[in-house]
């Protein structure tokens, strides 16, 4: 038993880690709902997942693929955060209307904005296909076999599965490929912008607060769900009519105490909780490094420009965001791990895993997975790193390398697939390329490019770079390509693609933007991704015989939870401070009095608007305030990821009682490793949400939508009237 308990100590510490997890909400009953009951959960698991009847899941849609919303009307009032809906509100906004500087409120329907290509999915139901999909693998075949037979189940089971006309089946895999799970889902295309503070409270501290508490955000914005007049989804049409929910949530207006229940519902994208020790050493002595490297150069470059051109500002305010928020997460994270010793703790769990193999006897099948792990994770070190930055050069950073890489694609569709894939694949990069260069910057892409392909010739080992690289001046070939390239305009580049395919291939061919990003994805294509993806493959069935070795060889009580895939999860935890450090203690709840001691006028990210400031000093919080005080912001000990920003937080009974939008910089490794004393996410106390649509924006006609509920004064009169019984 010593080292059972040594294996899961992660998992059986009796207060903190009954409180991690993200765990699949069809699954729920038994020991998940008996934790979140002992935390003070007033519901059942079939009032947050129930097939047949409304529940909380019918109140939760994915919000555009990458972050989740939740419905807060019986009209289809979608709620997700400011930073999830930003591009939305930036594609709406010019010098004339700048909407991210002033905000936006539509005082009805018709002022309601529409976004082509935003979409929300509800999922319907969740169902364990792992039979199915399992269907004809044998321990016989080999890895590359296996995913094979693996897909072809997988699209046999979403194919044929009962469905309707309008919805949409998928499969996902849980456990590393040991469970499989089909959901049918239902995706609305018509939603509207409603509603959105200015970036000076929606993004208030913006880079600098960003995954720091405490904080003083209002990370929140609106949207409108709208169907046909069947309720059904369809693309946008005049004729459209809001969306009337199965279920939305109320809202209290009681606010949150130290250790109250909180439920956080959502779609988290990627976590990699069960990594062996030797991986999360490379993520922190190699990966890591290696990213934080690159983005410093280009936010380096991007924020001088930003500040000093308001037009820049706006362009790349978007971008900048999106690109600073996984570097200050890469930074926290690598803190955090080191912080809190996760490769010591992982390597304890691996020599306790290792014991309980040997004493059950089951060396020959779960022996070697250990050392394979150490063999392989050694010999893709190179690879890994080469593969970062070539991603985070070509793909992510340099937006002339990027738009340069799907004339690339554009390339290999016409070789590979002839004319009729040239032109399709033309027109729809065409038309993606007019929004982007709406949003770019010459000068500022020049020296981006400029000090990320030094980075690139300096970090890559030579095997790895395309022949013309070795001895390369950076310098010299920035100032080639900026210079006679068609990249760098929108006029440009759709006259480069003009004509029929043999005229455009070498009219891409004698382009110099064009040659720097084929010759790197050649080599990359050549030199690195084949043994990448070789070495990748027997990691991922390594990983999928670890994990199973934990299912089968844990206590039936062992708090394995599966990890985040960007599908529906259920996470519960308490609202607490932490303490980051000797001598320091946070407290959860953060009030408007913080925003004020922040102000700094005029500021890029912490300038404060004047009705803001007039409302402070009036102490006009209406109902929304608490003891003459305006709450913003409060932590909890939920388990989340990228892409459970926008969850609902939810109290004991099912209210919605903030919004989730960020973790703290302590606890940002909790994508790897779970810290109970660390981890805490960071959630907008719903009360400010109304404050700003109400008193702030005036925006009254929302507020009428709502169901504001008091939970805490129901059960207080209650208790009330027992004891007077």
């Amino acid at each position: 038993m010593k080292t059972l308990r040594l294996l899961f100590i992660f998992l059986s510490v009796p207060l903190f880690a009954q409180q991690g997890g993200m765990w699949i909400p069809s699954l729920l009953e038994g020991m998940n709902e008996s934790e979140m009951t002992n935390l003070g959960m007033k519901m059942t698991a079939k009032d947050i997942y129930d097939v047949n009847n409304a529940s909380l899941k019918d109140a939760v849609p994915h919000f555009n693929g990458g972050c989740t919303s939740e419905v807060i009307s019986n009209q289809g009032l979608l709620l997700t955060n400011h930073h999830c809906g930003y591009s939305q509100i930036q594609s709406h906004s010019s010098l004339e209307n700048d909407y991210l500087e002033d905000g936006f409120w539509a005082m009805n329907l018709k002022e309601e904005l529409p976004n082509p290509g935003v979409t929300a999915t509800f999922i319907v139901k969740i169902e364990d296909v792992t039979t199915k999909i399992m269907d004809g693998i044998t321990a016989a075949m080999s890895e590359a076999e296996k995913q094979k037979k693996i897909e072809q189940n997988i699209a046999n089971v979403t194919q044929t599965s009962p469905k309707e006309a309008y919805q949409e089946n998928r499969v996902r895999t849980f456990y590393e490929g040991n469970q499989y799970m089909l959901f049918v889902v239902e995706t609305y295309k018509d939603i509207r912008l409603v509603g959105a503070p200015p970036s000076s409270i929606g993004k208030f501290g913006s880079d600098t607060d960003n995954w720091i508490w405490p904080r003083h955000t209002g990370d929140f914005s609106l949207f409108r769900i709208y169907a046909d007049k069947n309720n059904r989804p369809a693309e946008y049409s005049k004729d459209n009519v809001p969306f009337t929910p199965k279920h939305f949530l109320p809202i209290s207006l009681d606010g949150v105490a130290e250790n109250d229940f909180t439920l956080v519902f959502g779609f988290p994208g990627t976590t990699d909780e069960y990594l062996p020790s030797i991986a999360i050493e490379q993520v922190i002595n190699t990966i890591n490094p290696a990213r934080i490297a690159i983005r410093d150069a280009a936010l380096a470059i991007q924020d001088k420009y930003m500040r000093a051109d308001p037009q820049i500002k706006i362009q790349y305010a978007s971008k900048f965001a999106r690109i600073a928020n996984y570097w200050k997460k890469w930074r926290g994270e690598t803190l955090g791990l080191t912080k809190s010793n996760a490769v010591g703790i992982k390597k304890q769990q691996e020599t306790a895993l290792t014991s309980e193999i040997n004493k059950k006897g089951k060396q020959q099948e779960y022996g070697q997975i250990l050392p394979q792990f150490e063999k392989h994770y050694t010999e893709i070190e190179p690879y890994s790193l080469a593969r970062e930055y070539y991603v985070e050069t070509v793909l992510r950073n340099v937006e002339l390398l990027r738009i340069a890489y799907q004339t690339y694609q554009l390339k290999q569709a016409y070789e590979n697939r002839g004319a009729q894939s040239f032109e399709d694949r033309r027109n729809n990069l065409i038309e993606r390329a007019e929004s982007h260069y709406k949003d770019y910057s010459k000068q500022v892409d020049e020296e981006v490019f400029e000090a990320l392909i030094a980075l690139y010739v300096k970090n890559v080992q030579p095997q790895f770079l395309p022949d013309f690289f070795k001895n390369l001046n950076a310098q010299s070939l920035t100032n080639s390509v900026y210079k006679k390239s068609a990249f760098v305009d929108f006029a440009s580049l759709k006259n480069l693609l003009e004509g029929d395919a043999e005229t455009v291939m070498a009219k891409l061919n004698n382009d110099p933007g064009f040659q720097v990003v084929s010759d790197m994805a050649d080599a990359y294509n050549e030199k690195v991704a084949p043994k990448y993806e070789e070495l990748k493959l027997s990691i991922s069935g390594l990983e999928r015989d670890y994990m199973k070795a934990l299912l089968e060889l844990s206590p039936k009580d062992a708090r394995i939870f599966p990890n985040a895939n960007s599908t529906l999860r259920v996470t519960y935890g308490k609202v607490a401070g932490y303490s980051p450090a000797d001598a320091v203690y946070y407290e959860p709840v953060t009030h408007l009095e913080g925003v004020m001691q922040k102000y700094i006028p005029g500021d890029y990210e912490f300038d404060v608007p004047q009705k803001l400031i007039d409302l402070y000093k009036a102490k006009d919080y209406g109902q929304y305030g608490e003891n003459g005080k305006m709450p913003i912001n409060f932590i909890g000990t939920n388990h989340t990821t990228g892409g459970n920003s926008g969850s609902p937080a939810i109290d004991a009974y099912g209210n919605l009682i903030g919004l989730n939008f960020d973790r703290v910089w302590e606890g940002t490794m909790s994508d790897y490793y779970y810290d109970p004393a660390l981890s805490r996410n960071i959630m907008v106390d719903i009360r400010y949400v109304l404050f700003i649509m109400d008193k702030y924006a005036g925006a009254t006609n929302l507020i009428k939508e709502l169901k504001l509920v008091h939970p805490k004064k129901e059960i207080g009169k209650s208790k009330k009237k027992k004891k007077k019984k």
